[in-house]
């Protein structure tokens, strides 16, 4: 307590005596014995009441023992089972989580991590994945401004994430890895990575590349094979050699049939080869038919079609054709979609005919377009123009739900030319980019989707498109942000399907479990998201050996379902609105791949570059004892000794209170009954 407060607390008590003087004696002539009592009373009342106001406190320290933290972290993944590992993990773990001496200086807690860090309640080494900086990375933040030292066991080998072997470089976060698993290299011929496309075009050929490696000291000889549909494809004898120690492969196989085709590449093993488990590696191709043939139809010879020809044909399945307005309708029948290319009166024959096959039309507007001829013929939009040309901009409509355009972005487009006017579609649609003019952005459309179910349509209101194909080249040195648009739009016009409330998104094939997911968009009759739907999935096999009725969990503006867990094989399903009559099917296949099943050596050195760059140290499992030994040593990791200041109150002012009351209480009977004033 400060000496402040104690002369306060003394000034107090002599002016309470004081004013207890001045009330009791000054005027009192005679004086009994119970005016010592009362004025006893009265001195409590006054003290106690200056007690209040000064509300005298002091300061209490408190000391503690703050512990080093141990985290013990332990790679559950599958890698650690396939080396046989499991029983000498948990016999590691056991003797550092139950030494004696230990607790006497660190606060010991266990993890475990594959994909993720988990707390360690069991080691089952079923993860999939191993990504050995994100547990450190998540515990080095859990941890944080406290004294911390992590042993690690594991084999090394990451499969998911950063690389570790950089991780803790200027932080205090030392490691200290225990490498389990074998740490010599065996004679190894593994294929390693695989190029191919998802997607084949049926009667088309499709590329695979594959990357053969080879550890090893000697000359070896390996035989590699591709096979589809269970038949030899490809055949190649593989020769490789410590200098010469990986070789290239790449060829052209042809989509016979359409359908998800397994493809499986595979190396005959070497003569007392360990691991042939990475011999053999299995992708998965989706063959599909699209063949589209798209008729240009125009009477102007303008840039914009050569831009629409290169983007358009940049998908080998399709192929376009420039034609006049006057080509004999009988031709027409050829073609499955149609540009129209600034329709005038010259098209009225086109427009009957595409009205009689109510076929799907991209058509685009400009200077030359007739607006009397196209309000005339067509119905799905019209526009009151002024004749007064404008460059117009392009604004993302970010709102567009119609099909992604994630991979698309107009921000440095060039304006596009038209006449000023203003545009009414009376047709269900949505707006893919709005009109801007001279920075001012109106709600005024310049790519339109128009969506009817039978003839769907597409609108640009603004010529000189190559412009942005030209952009697109300048800006990324490609031209695969506005081809990418161009296809998108193709793509939904070849597509006879209409809209449905209940949209899946899926792969139809998945490289092992991990990240397969079904996502789902139901929208109410109004079309918008309907967040409060109860959806379903019905998933059997298609052997029908396994069956599963799960719920679809609400997301971000969908609905998902995480079906990781599910083993490999060919899968049929059905989501379902409950309590609707909609549903959407769908089928995929899981392919039988685990990536920690590749690994069978240890890779001590990326653990021992670890320990360096954390100021830590690396163990063997033999040395296990050494691993307690130097952590009971180290000085780095003492306890240490922490003070906690808290300033509390000398009385509790209920405790002073109560004093008071009960003091004014007494002295008021005590001269009631004695008859005093």
């Amino acid at each position: 307590m400060q000496t402040g407060t104690l002369l306060l607390i003394l000034l107090a008590a002599i002016v309470a005596l004081a004013i207890v003087l001045f009330q009791y004696y000054h005027p009192v002539k005679k004086r009994a014995k119970i005016h010592i009592l009362l004025s006893f009373l009265r001195f409590l009342t006054w003290f106690g009441v200056f007690l209040l106001l000064i509300n005298p406190e002091f300061s209490k320290y408190e000391y503690e023992l703050e512990k080093t933290k141990l985290l013990v972290l332990t790679d559950n993944s599958s890698s650690i089972a396939s080396i046989n590992g499991q029983n000498e993990v948990a016999t590691l773990v056991e003797k550092i989580t139950e030494d004696e001496t230990l607790p006497e200086k660190y606060s010991i807690k266990s993890y475990s991590f594959g994909e993720a860090l988990k707390i360690s309640d069991s080691l089952n080494f079923t993860e999939k994945n191993t990504n050995i900086h994100k547990a450190l990375h998540t515990l080095k933040e859990a941890y944080a401004n406290t004294n911390t030292v992590t042993l690690l066991f594991s084999d090394g080998n990451a499969t998911f994430g950063e690389d570790y072997r950089f991780f803790g470089k200027d932080q205090n976060f030392p490691v200290y890895p225990v490498v389990l698993g074998d740490t010599t290299r065996y004679e190894d011929i593994y294929i390693g990575q695989i190029n191919h496309n998802k997607y084949a075009f049926l009667k088309n050929k499709f590329p695979i590349e594959a990357y053969i490696n080879y550890e090893g000291s000697g000359v070896v000889s390996s035989r590699f094979t591709i096979q589809m549909d269970g038949k030899v494809v490809y055949s190649e004898i593989v020769e490789l050699n410590s200098n010469s120690n990986s070789k290239t492969i790449s060829t052209l196989l042809n989509a016979t049939s359409v359908g998800v085709k397994t493809v499986t590449l595979n190396l005959s093993p070497l003569e007392g080869e360990r691991n042939t488990i990475n011999n053999t590696k299995n992708i998965g191709i989706e063959v599909i038919d699209e063949k589209t043939k798209i008729a240009i139809i125009s009477n102007l010879a303008h840039p914009d079609l050569g831009a629409l020809i290169k983007s358009i044909e940049t998908n080998e399945q399709r192929s376009v054709s420039v034609v006049k307005p006057s080509i004999p309708l009988q031709q027409l029948d050829d073609f499955d979609l149609f540009i129209l290319y600034q329709p005038t009166g010259s098209f009225n024959r086109v427009y009957e005919y595409l009205k009689n096959r109510s076929a799907s039309k991209f058509t685009i507007t400009g200077s030359k377009t007739d607006w009397r001829f196209l309000n005339r013929v067509q119905y799905g939009f019209t526009k009151n123009n002024f004749a007064q040309e404008e460059e117009i901009a392009p604004i993302l409509n970010n709102a567009f739900t119609i099909f992604s355009l994630d991979n698309f972005s107009p921000s440095n487009f060039p304006p596009l030319e038209s006449d000023l006017g203003e545009i009414l579609i009376p047709k269900p649609h949505e707006v893919v980019l709005y009109q801007s003019i001279k920075g001012v952005t109106l709600n005024e459309p310049l790519l339109a989707v128009i969506t009817e179910p039978q003839a769907k349509e597409v609108v640009l209101f603004g010529e000189n498109l190559w412009k942005w194909r030209i952009q697109s080249y300048r800006e990324y040195q490609n031209f695969e942000n506005f081809d990418a648009l161009i296809s998108k739009l193709i793509l939904y016009l070849s597509s006879n399907k209409p809209k449905g409330r209940l949209l899946l998104d899926y792969e139809t094939l998945y490289t092992g479990n991990v990240d397969t997911k079904i996502k789902a968009t139901y929208f109410d009759e109004a079309f918008i998201f309907d967040p409060s739907a109860t959806l379903t999935i019905a998933l059997r096999t298609k052997s029908g050996d396994f069956s599963n009725t799960l719920p679809m969990v609400l997301k971000n503006g969908f609905y998902a379902i995480d079906l990781s867990d599910v083993p490999a094989g060919d899968y049929v399903f059905t989501v379902q609105v409950v309590d609707k009559p909609i549903s959407a099917s769908g089928s995929f296949t899981i392919l039988d791949f685990d990536v920690e099943k590749q690994l069978l050596s240890s890779d001590y050195k990326r653990l021992e570059a670890l320990a360096k760059n954390t100021d830590g140290k690396l163990y063997y499992p033999d040395n296990i004892a050494g691993v307690i030994r130097d952590l009971q040593n180290n000085s780095r990791f003492a306890p240490t000794q922490k003070s906690k200041q808290n300033v509390v109150a000398l009385v509790d002012f209920k405790f002073i209170l109560g004093i008071i009351v009960l003091a004014l209480g007494v002295e008021w009977f005590i001269r009631k009954y004695h008859g005093l004033l």
